[in-house]
């Protein structure tokens, strides 16, 4: 057995040393259960407002494999965003087995959603590879996934680092961005790299669930604040900079249950591109990352139904953890992407490209090659 600590407690989250990434199946002592055919058919009247084509859609799901499983035990948040610290199990979001090389050594980092999920992960990498860090946070509904990532942070930072600073603002509006930036500004000087990482989702059933006031609040959130903190920082950032923008493999491929977050990572796509362009002149890189299904507070607001198959989806047939994401920042922000600019990374479990790799079978006890 290997042994992973990413919990706000001392209780440790178990990985089989077979696992095809060694986050492939959390061995916590709140095991996983299985969902028999009677067991989805009494979900049915929970779901049944969403219409035949939304039960009958989880139904096929459920009885396309022969021994079908839940991804993670039954929960439901009410509200965006989600807190990690309620998650079960709670993601994973630190490696101990990983060796830093100082590769953002003395950059100064901004992380925007930085308490939780893939932001708190980056944090951590960005840490362990000598980077100082601010984070941003919401405040009243993320304090405490702030606070532990603030107290993750000093642990993990480098000796040489800057102290890290958490800062609560609503990246909504273009006035709360600004401050943030000059607060990182007025206490380290400048910004070397940037991460556009804030979002929330919603499930669609029916185009009705999108009302107005939802679709502006997700397109504040996911793409406005990434043009109001990229905006105001660049002004500080000098060449050898680089900016990295979080997507999502659904902004490449849409989805039917994710629409107006679909369409908002997609606005993400073509903003990274298009910046990447605009700056090219100043010696500012701008690429970003577009994960599949990631085990984060994002998923922890969906449906019991969505919850159970999570991940199931990729190839890989499993959602990832947050850990398997972050290091791909660390790339991206060090020089050895020096010659990467309107790129993105897809750690997505073979998601985007599904139709072209063979389908894993996690199921089966096979060692990986």
């Amino acid at each position: 057995m290997a042994c992973l600590v990413g919990s706000v407690s001392s209780t440790p989250i178990l990985i089989k040393e077979n696992s095809c990434l060694w986050s492939l199946r959390l061995l916590a002592s709140r095991a996983s259960t299985s969902i028999s055919n009677n067991a989805v058919e009494a979900m049915v009247p929970s779901v049944f407002q969403r219409g035949s084509s939304s039960i009958q859609t989880f139904k096929v799901k459920a009885m396309q494999r022969e021994e079908f499983k839940r991804r993670f035990p039954p929960q439901h948040q009410d509200g965006q965003p989600g807190k990690e610290y309620l998650m079960d199990p709670l993601p994973i979001f630190s490696n101990p087995h990983y060796q830093p090389t100082n590769k953002l050594k003395g950059k100064v980092a901004l992380v925007t959603g930085g308490d939780s999920g893939i932001g708190r992960s980056v944090c951590y990498f960005f840490a362990k590879e000598g980077a100082t860090i601010a984070f941003t946070y919401v405040k009243g509904v993320e304090d405490i996934d702030a606070k532990y990532t603030l107290e993750m942070i000093n642990d993990s930072k480098m000796s040489y680092a800057g102290d890290p600073i958490a800062i609560p603002a609503d990246l909504r509006y273009d006035k709360q961005c600004k401050k943030v930036v000059d607060e990182v500004v007025s206490k380290y000087g400048r910004i070397d790299v940037l991460v556009n990482n804030a979002a929330v989702q919603y499930a669609t059933y029916t185009l009705d669930n999108i009302t107005e006031e939802r679709l502006e609040r997700i397109f504040r959130t996911n793409i406005f604040s990434y043009f109001f903190m990229t905006r105001h920082a660049i002004k500080h950032m000098k060449p050898g900079s680089n900016i990295i923008n979080t997507t999502s493999v659904l902004g490449f491929a849409g989805s039917a249950k994710l629409i107006d977050y679909a369409s908002t990572k997609g606005a993400i796509m073509n903003f990274t591109k298009s910046l990447a362009i605009f700056l090219i002149d100043k010696g500012i890189r701008v690429n970003g990352v577009a994960p599949g299904p990631i085990w984060t507070p994002l998923t922890a607001t969906l449906d019991d139904e969505d919850i159970a198959t999570f991940g199931s989806q990729a190839p890989m047939n499993r959602a990832a953890q947050p850990v398997e994401v972050g290091s791909s920042y660390v790339f991206l922000a060090s020089e050895d992407a020096s010659y990467y600019t309107g790129t993105f990374l897809h750690p997505d479990g073979g998601e985007l490209d599904k139709n072209a790799i063979p389908r894993v079978d996690n199921n089966k006890n096979s060692e990986n090659p």
